[in-house]
């Protein structure tokens, strides 16, 4: 069982006996507020199918109890992706898929506590939460062109939703990454400010009527639900992900040089 924390320390610190799922925690702030911590400060936070799992399994856990997950990354970063080590066939698609989807169908408000990089599936998973509060100097992107990858449409339509439509583009069509200071003027980042900011408004969210929270979260998630299907797009992605450039990027990441895409 989750141990549920003494007093809160006011520095913005997680207290209690949390609960470990591999190299990811579950710790709660208070009896609302549950902090959900990636710990792979040696891989920059990056996820692998171990990682994502353990995402998942704590959304459970928390699922009859909390009125607010805090999801955060343990310093230097908020999740700089995909490991590229553990990235393998369609079961890390699933779980990353599973994870991020989690947070959506979670019936309390979800907050992404953000500092340094969030990249990729860290990008992702900051979009999958309702709410965003992030350090100024914080970066987003999805560089999937950049590996000769391509994101799922979830990713794409939740994007243009909470990032905007030009960004999105900008980002998946042109590699482009963005500051807190630049998404903050346009809505993809609520707030700017720490861990300890982000439980501190996470504190007030939880005195909000989760009865209303959990009506309007439900309104939200189904006025943003994806096309149902789309054949073409399905093949591409499949096309893109069996192909030699899909090789090629992470490749070329590990070996620290810039790729050679074919297109084959």
């Amino acid at each position: 069982m989750v141990g549920v924390s003494g007093p809160k320390d006011t520095s913005g610190a997680v207290n209690g006996s949390g609960a470990v799922n591999g190299t990811v925690s579950l710790d709660w702030h208070d009896e609302r507020v549950a902090v959900i911590t990636i710990r792979r400060p040696h891989r920059r936070n990056a996820v692998d199918l171990d990682a994502l799992r353990a995402i998942r399994s704590h959304q459970l856990a928390v699922a009859d109890r909390a009125r607010v997950v805090v999801l955060t990354g343990e310093p230097p970063a908020f999740c700089a992706g995909a490991d590229l080590n553990g990235v393998e066939g369609d079961e890390f698609a699933d779980a990353l898929g599973d994870a991020l989807r989690g947070f959506t169908q979670l019936s309390c408000v979800t907050l992404a506590a953000i500092d340094g990089p969030a990249m990729g599936a860290g990008s992702q998973l900051a979009l999958s939460c309702d709410l965003r509060m992030a350090t100024a100097t914080s970066r987003f992107g999805i560089p999937a062109a950049k590996l000769g990858l391509v994101v799922d449409r979830w990713t794409i339509e939740r994007a243009g939703h909470e990032f905007g439509w030009p960004v999105a583009r900008h980002m998946l069509l042109g590699g482009g990454v963005y500051t807190t200071e630049q998404l903050h003027p346009l809505g993809g980042i609520h707030r700017i400010g720490t861990l300890a900011d982000a439980l501190e408004w996470a504190e007030e969210v939880s005195e909000l009527a989760p009865l209303s929270n959990a009506a309007h979260k439900h309104g939200f998630e189904t006025a943003m639900a994806p096309h149902q299907g789309d054949a073409i797009f399905d093949e591409m992605r499949a096309r893109a992900w069996s192909s030699n450039d899909a090789l090629e990027g992470p490749r070329a990441f590990l070996e620290k040089r810039k790729p050679r895409f074919s297109g084959s």
